[in-house]
């Protein structure tokens, strides 16, 4: 068996794929009846196993590709047994579902959550054997026993991570412990585990010998930290003023070579970043002196990063505008030159690691080391374990990693919560007395005791936690809302915490109910944003808006025809401007509450209203059309999450002199910290979609003035309390609940993303 699995293949490289399932050798003919009536002789019959598996697949259970991956297992092996096989086809489908590895214990306590059921659109009629039947009568031991299989799977349970565990080239790899084992694709096996391994050794501020480099335990003079910290944190008033948490966050991130800044949405991360860069650069900066006529000397070479386009300009934006307005009297003898080196660029990770085609692999890696001193990554849940892996690999030993996120949003897309599982006890803070003796006298302020814990984990002395909101206050029913969803409450607590925000009367918030087929609530919530729903909207400088507003930009700003390119490239900037006021997020793909149908409706509103002229959806590219980039395309410098808008472009026609036709260009930003306009012809588009509606996760990273969160009207294991907190905090000043049908918040609200990998335990 070779080191690189089955998952790293090109699809044309696999085995088979989805249009070679008729041909499967492997699915011997069998009798449907006797599958129906005794589904547990798939554990024992390898053809049975593999007509179950194609039933899974059929019906949109499974992925063909995770059939496909058992498939090659018995391939290499003939005589793997079908339990085996049964776990790899399942170890494989979790991936596709977010989790990192396979819990046979916990598939055993609820077996039907190993599969995606049910699937958007499954009418559940004639379903296949769920696995609940299947595995019955099926016992741990005898399902670890099946696994073992040298040649298939390496077995390292009660095995610490680290490089002496090392499980060799077999495609699986056990895990965990006797009582709770999991099953694990090797990659991501080793993704953990290298992940486990150098964030560990930051924290023991190991050095890498071969660099030459020296062992940093000692954490930083305090002392000469205060005086630096009070002047990025003035003091508060009061006798006994409550404690600054983003001060004792910057402080603590001084202290290691990993940290990593959490907390909700207006708590400051940003804030507090941008004061550590400049706390960083100021004690870089003294400590090499002065030298005239070298601009950047002894300053440290920072990068900033994020997971997507749109993420990577958001904070962009918010550090420029921060660092321009940051005091910096009494930091530096020479505030300005500190000014300048505080970066203000933003890259994607993709970027910033060099993406490189038709491979996994980066042109960064540990023989390539990026040439940085600190890299502050921002929208950290976003980043997925292979990802994270790969970041740490190529970053240099000596140099420091800052992750900011909000640990209760959604994770990543891909496989992974790394984020979460780093963060698992910020609430309880768990710092020994060592650290809180350290920070106290770093800060002036005393942690309080419910933070502190002698028996405090290395990881927990590197993990600050943000817990004021300075955006939403108790008067912010958008705030309200989000902190009764996110709250550990007794569901009849939690119920009663949510209704009540529902039924406040808040300002900012407003809970619309629509009937299946309420086209024109739809329709009205669409085009203006309903304002009369918001009490006081009238009074507000900028009351909630729909789509209407950014068309209405369109028309009304668009320069003549021979206006200069500046001219185009500002009414561009105001329409992209515009449309961010508004967006309807959706929590499913499919259905008519999906991004799907919600687009295709939506888009009959506005043609309705005139708005927009699509031909009734004949045109595929109209002006007005805002649209999502789906994947990155680094010939046209566009990235995944960008979003562009579809403008008419004046092009002079030559047999007529001075006369003009038009062609379709889309606007997108530059995503360089500028504010230059890119212009795309849209046969250039491979990776796009329409943008009326987009779901949550494409909207994490992203803030909208005015956010509609609309949820099904039918129960769906997507819908949980990270997504609809994720969605209601992407809302910056207006929030529209929508609730379909029977209504599903409530549901949801009770429901968590619980992520399956070894980062968190």
């Amino acid at each position: 068996m070779t080191t690189n699995d089955f998952h790293q293949r090109p699809l044309s490289q696999r085995p088979e794929t989805a249009a070679s399932i008729s041909q499967r050798p492997e699915s011997a003919p069998f009798d449907p009846v006797a599958l129906a009536l005794a589904p547990e002789r798939a554990l024992s019959e390898t053809a049975m196993l593999f007509a179950l598996l194609d039933r899974w697949v059929d019906r949109g259970w499974l992925r063909s590709l995770d059939r496909a991956f058992a498939a090659f297992l018995r391939r290499e092996v003939p005589d793997a047994p079908p339990l085996l096989l049964l776990a790899a086809a399942l170890a494989s489908h979790q991936l596709g579902r977010g989790h990192v590895c396979l819990d046979l214990q916990q598939t055993l306590t609820t077996p039907d959550l190993a599969l995606s059921l049910p699937p958007e659109g499954d009418s559940l009629e004639d379903p296949p054997p769920l696995p609940s039947r299947v595995m019955a009568g099926l016992d741990l031991d005898v399902w670890r026993s099946a696994l073992d299989r040298p040649e298939l799977v390496a077995s390292v349970l009660g095995a610490g991570s680290g490089p002496g565990s090392s499980p060799g080239n077999t495609p699986l790899v056990l895990a965990g412990t006797g009582e709770r084992p999991r099953l694990y694709l090797r990659r991501y096996w080793q993704h953990e585990q290298d992940i486990h391994t150098r964030i560990g050794a930051r924290l023991a501020g190991e050095a890498d010998e071969k660099a030459g480099g020296q062992a940093e335990r000692q954490a930083p003079d305090a002392t000469r930290l205060r005086p630096i910290l009070d002047a990025l944190f003035p003091g508060r008033n009061g006798a006994n003023p409550p404690i600054d948490w983003q001060k004792t966050a910057c402080a603590l991130a001084v202290r290691s070579r990993f940290a990593v800044i959490t907390g909700g949405p207006g708590t400051g991360k940003t804030t507090t970043v941008v004061r550590l860069l400049a706390l960083l650069q100021a004690l870089a900066l003294a400590e090499s002196g002065r030298v005239e006529g070298t601009a950047n000397h002894g300053a440290l070479r920072i990068r900033l990063a994020a997971p997507t386009g749109k993420a990577a300009a958001r904070l962009n934006e918010s550090i420029a505008g921060q660092v321009a307005s940051l005091d910096l009297a009494g930091l530096a003898d020479d505030p300005e030159r500190l000014r300048e080196v505080i970066p203000k660029d933003v890259s994607t990770l993709h970027r910033l690691l060099g993406s490189r085609p038709d491979t996994r692999r980066f042109r960064h890696d540990r023989h390539n080391p990026l040439p940085l001193d600190v890299l502050v990554v921002d929208e950290a849940s976003m980043v997925d374990v292979g990802m994270m892996a790969a970041l740490l690999e190529a970053l240099p030993p000596r140099a420091r990693l800052v992750l900011l996120g909000d640990k209760d949003q959604l994770a990543s897309v891909e496989a992974g919560s790394v984020l979460g599982d780093l963060c698992t006890r910020a609430d309880g803070g768990h710092y020994t007395p060592a650290t809180a003796a350290w920070l106290a006298e770093a800060t002036g302020q005393p942690l309080p005791e419910t933070t502190l814990a002698p028996n405090g984990q290395p990881l927990d002395q590197a993990i600050a936690m943000l817990r004021v909101s300075h955006r939403f206050t108790a008067e912010s029913g958008i705030g309200q809302l989000a902190s009764a969803i996110n709250a550990n409450a007794e569901p009849a607590a939690k119920r009663q915490a949510i209704g009540a925000a529902l039924r406040h009367g808040f300002a900012d918030l407003s809970h619309l109910k629509l009937a299946s087929d309420d086209e024109r609530g739809l329709a009205r919530l669409a085009v203006t944003g309903c304002p009369e729903r918001f009490p006081g909207a009238e009074a507000a400088n900028a009351p909630p808006v729909g789509y209407r507003h950014f068309l209405s930009v369109m028309a009304e700003r668009r320069p003549a025809d021979d206006a200069p390119q500046e001219a185009f490239d500002a009414w561009a900037r105001a329409v992209l401007a515009a449309h961010g006021d508004f967006q309807l997020l959706c929590a499913l793909r499919r259905g008519p509450w999906g991004v799907e149908g919600l687009n295709e409706r939506v888009r009959d509103a506005l043609e309705r209203e005139r708005l927009i002229d699509s031909q009734q959806g004949r045109q595929r590219w109209y002006p007005g059309r805002p649209v999502l980039v789906t994947k990155n395309d680094y010939g046209l410098g566009l990235m995944n999450g960008d979003i562009g808008i579809t403008l008419d472009w004046p092009r002079p026609d030559g047999t007529l002199g001075s006369e003009y036709s038009r062609l379709l260009r889309v606007a997108f930003p530059a995503g360089d910290g500028t504010d230059r306009i890119k212009w795309v012809l849209p046969s250039r588009l491979q990776s796009v979609e329409t943008v009326f509606a987009m779901t949550v996760h494409k909207s994490q990273g992203s803030e909208f003035t005015h956010a509609a969160l609309v949820l099904p009207d039918a129960p769906n294991p997507i819908l949980t309390r990270e997504l609809v907190y994720t969605g209601i905090t992407r809302a910056r000043h207006w929030l529209t609940l929508v609730e379909t049908g029977r209504g599903q918040l409530m549901d949801a609200a009770q429901r968590r993303v619980m992520r399956v990998s070894g980062l968190g335990g």
